[in-house]
């Protein structure tokens, strides 16, 4: 029997509960969400927590939800008079408090309620899960496992699965398989052990560094400096992520741990140092109470103040003179850059090769008890904690002969793993044989092949199986089999300079002499940033208005092609699909959207209007279900609104209410699925006999709509929210917007309407203050409101 998720129950409203919840609606799932029922006078209603969590949602400051009206897929409810329904769900998932009794006590409840054959998962971040459903009734065993979810989840892509003895096989698979598809998850397999993988290593790379700082006689802000950017981990580096996590939840976390890990040779670690409880009993937990080891305070630079760990105040975060640490910025590889660090004799060298060290030799003494797969334990630490490389790329990268010198040296004793990979020929935990990426398989003491995940295409791959059929410095196009051909941008930020656009014309005469369809996409940080600002600013301070205009007429008429081909096109767009990009991607047959793109024609914070046909697009888009009586300002004014705040939709479904993407566009759950997904949405249309669009004729307003645009900039001109320049360029933009000095509302051409986008572009090109705004977004990457 297919097995489908039509409806989940989550069990705890709080503030993972809840958005867990709401990333089911993101995928199209209804949801009930349940939490004790309120029985004091507080005025609640008895669904008061729940419905609290609902609308807490709806307002936070990074949204869970990828459209508000996904809160509407959420029902609320209460343990004492909903329990019932959970007979009509296909998936129950707990995420009450993190205390075993009190999961125990709700999961037993669950099994008298649940229909036979429902999914039934625990949120929990360490319990263990196999002694959660002791006792309970075998087809709830049967159909029971652990989904640790990361915080915020919409966001965070990890998800960590742990099946028990009783699991059947079929439903990890389909858990998996779902997880994967429709939450967009990364899943990782974990063992049943104390704290998982994620926060089993984590924790110890937290405690391990609080001890070393102690004994060296480092400071907290020296050793954020030391533990963020610089060493490839997140901006909170570790006590700024102590402090959003809470530092009476690590607390607990590291106490609950010791107890319960025995046989674990680095167990004293978690015994917390006493300023911990000091911090604890001050309240000094974090963000939550508004102090931690950070506290906010705009009277200082930077805005906060940094916790003195021997008196318990607080100071100024000052920053450490080490001469390393400016040597190792210019290094831009991360393993070149830890490599050059820890091998310094300086106190920031001493202490990142007594942590990391330590790390990598605690990492690998947990293979086989904690995972199998030296690759998982990597994909886990970069996807859950936005580590650059994992625990065993960063042992390659350092050298394993070096790491295992610096464990002797410092006492260590080195793990069964690793002394298995030092008698191995290669001497490396991951290695590259030709086209093959493997890795170091502890059970077998070989190296294995690590496969793609099904159903995914990965640029790398593409390339190390020698697929690439041209290149430049700034694109190349890859052959993705079947007669689809790939457009992949390698510029800095993808952005689109004259390399790229040598590319794509390439991309059309290739693919119209001897492929079946394009494909346009890449695996950098975002699709496109957009056009090659610097290049721009040098023209125009150079006056060389004919080619600027050149330029852009060339660029016109590359998007046009995009459509004019008489094969398909796809854009496979994600995360930031900004200007050009996004102007490139709306020109596509198709495009094959990550739901996690943020799209946006966002050229006036350069001081400019898009002239890559994105406001003739959208126009287009905005008025093409009206004919010439019918009033158009109303759609007009969406356009120009979306065009002159340089809003940046939120999610790839906003993008769609913004027609920065169509209906018949579609979205892809988990990015790593995006270019096998644009490859089939191209393979597709070859299949429905694809013919090219004719070009269309655009509706727009003439001179009566252009006045009601201006309208909104003069009022905000006058009322001060906005400057004399911003007024200027908003006319710039109503002009073209509304067709121009038309008398009345006409039918127009897209070449007339890519002249008006054209002049208008040029025309502020050269005024002193765009060339100010684009200066200053190149120099700060923040728009000047001038």
């Amino acid at each position: 029997m297919m097995r489908e998720i039509r409806k989940v129950a989550v069990l705890g409203a709080g503030t993972m509960g809840s958005r867990i919840a709401a990333h089911f609606a993101n995928a199209g799932v209804d949801c009930l969400l349940l939490d004790v029922p309120v029985t004091n006078a507080s005025g609640l209603a008895r669904n008061g927590i729940a419905e609290q969590a609902l609308k807490k949602l709806q307002k936070e400051r990074i949204p869970p939800f990828f459209s508000l009206e996904n809160a509407n897929k959420i029902e609320v409810g209460n343990f004492a008079d909903d329990l019932d329904r959970l007979g009509g769900v296909d998936w129950i998932l707990e995420a009450v408090t993190e205390d075993f009794e009190i999961k125990r006590s709700l999961l037993t409840k669950v099994d008298k309620n649940r229909c036979k054959g429902s999914l039934v998962t625990t949120n929990t971040s360490g319990l263990p899960v196999g002694k959660l459903a002791e006792g309970l009734s075998k087809d709830f065993r049967k159909h029971w496992l652990g989904t640790h979810f990361f915080n915020p989840p919409r966001q965070m892509r990890l998800l960590e699965i742990i099946e028990t003895d009783d699991t059947e096989p079929e439903i990890v698979d389909f858990v998996n398989h779902f997880c994967d598809e429709r939450l967009g998850k990364i899943v990782i397999p974990a063992k049943d052990q104390p704290n998982f993988i994620a926060n089993r290593l984590f924790l110890f790379s937290v405690m391990q560094t609080i001890k070393t700082m102690l004994a060296q006689g480092l400071t907290v802000d020296e050793v954020d400096m030391l533990t963020g950017p610089l060493i490839g981990r997140s901006r909170m580096a570790t006590f700024r992520l102590a402090d959003l996590a809470g530092v009476d939840v690590c607390l607990l976390i590291a106490s609950n741990l010791h107890p319960l890990v025995p046989d674990d040779e680095q167990r004293d670690v978690y015994i917390a140092p006493e300023f911990l409880s000091n911090m604890v009993s001050k309240n000094l937990i974090g963000d939550k109470a508004g102090a931690g080891f950070y506290r906010k305070d705009q009277r200082a630079p930077g805005g906060r103040l940094v916790l003195d760990l021997n008196s318990l105040e607080y100071r100024e975060v000052r920053r450490p003179d080490w001469p390393v640490l400016e040597n190792a910025k210019a290094i831009s590889d991360t393993g070149e850059r830890v490599k050059f660090l820890v091998q310094s004799d300086d106190p920031a060298g001493m202490f990142l090769r007594e942590t990391l060290t330590s790390l990598l030799i605690y990492t690998a003494a947990r293979i086989p008890e904690i995972s199998d797969s030296i690759s998982d334990v990597d994909a886990t630490m970069t996807s859950g904690f936005n580590w650059d490389l994992g625990p065993f790329e960063l042992w390659d990268a350092l050298g394993v002969k070096n790491v295992a010198k610096w464990a002797a040296d410092g006492g260590m004793e080195l793990p069964p793993l690793v002394r298995a990979v030092l008698e191995s020929s290669n001497k490396s935990f991951h290695i590259q044989k030709s086209t093959t990426k493997m890795s170091f398989d502890f059970l077998s003491g070989t190296h294995q092949v690590v496969e793609d995940k099904p159903a995914t295409i990965r640029v790398a791959s593409v390339r190390r199986q020698g697929n690439v059929r041209y290149s430049n410095a700034s694109a190349s196009l890859l052959d993705l089999g079947d007669g689809v051909i790939c457009l992949e941008f390698h510029s800095k930020a993808n952005s689109l300079d004259e390399a790229v656009f040598e590319m794509i014309a390439k991309s059309v005469e290739e693919v119209e002499k001897g492929y079946e369809a394009l494909v346009i996409g890449n695996e950098g940080d975002y699709f496109s940033a957009g056009a090659n600002l610097a290049m721009l600013l040098a023209l125009s301070r150079e006056k060389n208005w004919a080619k600027i205009e050149q330029t852009v007429e060339k660029v016109q008429q590359l998007f046009l092609s995009l459509r004019a081909c008489s094969k398909p096109t796809v854009a496979a767009v994600f995360s930031r699909t900004l200007a050009g990009g996004c102007e490139l991607a709306m020109h596509c047959d198709r495009v094959q959207a990550a739901a996690e793109t943020y799209m946006g024609l966002v050229e006036v914070g350069a001081g400019l209007i898009p002239a890559g046909g994105g406001c003739k697009e959208l126009v287009r888009r905005s008025t093409e279900i009206f004919s010439i009586e019918d009033p158009i300002v109303h759609p007009v004014k969406s356009v120009f609104e979306t065009i002159g705040v340089a809003r940046v939709t939120g999610s790839a479904i906003e993008a769609k209410h913004h027609k920065l993407l169509r209906a018949s566009d579609s979205i892809t759950m988990n990015q790593d699925r995006l270019l096998a997904d644009a490859k089939q949405a191209a393979l597709d249309l070859v299949t429905t006999s694809y013919r090219p669009q004719s070009p269309p004729e655009i509706l727009v307003g003439g001179r009566g709509v252009r006045a009601a645009l201006e309208m909104g900039p003069y009022l905000m001109r006058e009322a001060e929210r906005i400057s004399d320049y911003d007024y200027q360029i908003g006319k710039k933009l109503a002009h073209v917007i509304a067709g121009g000095n038309l008398s009345q509302p006409s039918f127009v051409s897209e070449d007339y309407m890519l002249g008006l986008e054209r002049e208008a572009f040029v025309s502020l090109c050269g005024e002193e203050k765009t060339q100010q705004r684009m200066e200053t977004i190149l120099k700060t990457g923040k728009p000047l409101r001038n």
